[in-house]
């Protein structure tokens, strides 16, 4: 699977949840690739709620989302999470722009709780480095 988001702005949520750890690419990369399958997901479901209800248009409300915030208040990137949103769903299925910003606020929010875990786990093992096997281990203990 290519991964559609861009690495930099995974990194700056894995930074802001690490304090004074490093954070290894590798990192940035695993949790960049988890994020990306986890928006996929979610959007078919949401492709899902659009066709009970009749329409082709993913909306905020498919993911959830009843009020949407402003997209520069993010750090993901708006264009490559449509490109994720359309990984898993058929063609015909058209993404607003305000499913779009809540599918983005979602998935930071996720990325910052692994990150969290990700820094506690790093202390834990008594490292410097937020290293991928964090992220991986967080995924190990809590999917």
């Amino acid at each position: 699977m290519n991964v559609e988001l861009p690495f930099a702005p995974v990194d700056t949520i894995i930074r802001r949840n690490a304090g004074n750890l490093r954070v290894s690419a590798d990192a940035s990369k695993e949790l960049a690739r988890r994020i990306q399958k986890h928006g996929a997901t979610l959007a078919e479901t949401a492709a899902e709620r659009a066709t009970t209800d009749g329409r082709k248009t993913l909306m905020a409300a498919d993911f959830g989302v009843e009020a949407t915030i402003d997209k520069d208040a993010l750090e993901l990137p708006v264009a490559p999470i449509d490109r994720i949103a359309r990984i898993d769903i058929d063609d015909r299925y058209r993404v607003s722009m305000d499913a779009r910003v809540a599918l983005a606020d979602i998935l930071e929010d996720y990325a910052d709780n692994v990150a969290r875990a990700a820094a506690i786990l790093a202390r834990h093992a008594d490292r410097r480095t937020i290293t991928a096997d964090d992220i991986e281990t967080y995924f190990a203990l809590f999917e």
